[in-house]
């Protein structure tokens, strides 16, 4: 009995799971297919990407991030107020105290690797997704600028 009570809960935990992620990669498509900038629209499509092979896992398909864990992407005063921050994050990792949206986090994120135009395509992904919203569009030139 205590098995199937087990697997219940695991199979509802999923499909709410799988809904969430849904209507988050929906409502991230319904806001790419806003943006006027072409430019725009073709990097946070290929940020988009880049985020499910590399983001997705800590910080979730919707952007929420894992509470104490891993800050929230999803209505993010981090991004929306640390730009140059965030780019530093992405681009080379970030380890020690952070706050995000009035909830510390002290934890490590490793560096992915990414190229400049790699970061700056995540960066207008995630910028632009869940809430969040910027006028500027992150540039290459922009992720080169920023150093360890």
């Amino acid at each position: 009995m205590k098995i199937y009570h087990t697997l219940f809960l695991v199979l509802l935990f999923l499909g709410c799971k799988m809904n969430t992620e849904k209507e988050a990669s929906q409502v991230g498509s319904a806001y790419r297919n806003q943006v006027q900038n072409p430019a725009l629209k073709k990097s946070m499509e290929r940020g988009g990407l880049l985020y499910s092979d590399f983001c997705m896992q800590c910080h979730l398909a919707n952007g929420f991030g894992v509470p104490g864990s891993f800050p929230p992407l999803a209505n993010s005063d981090w991004l929306r107020d640390k730009r140059t921050e965030s780019i530093h994050a992405v681009k080379f990792g970030q380890k020690g105290k952070i706050t995000v949206n009035e909830i510390p986090y002290d934890g490590y994120m490793a560096p992915m690797g990414l190229s400049d135009e790699e970061v700056a395509d995540v960066m207008n992904y995630v910028m632009n997704s869940w809430g969040n919203s910027q006028k500027k569009m992150v540039t290459p030139q922009e992720v080169k600028a920023v150093e360890k």
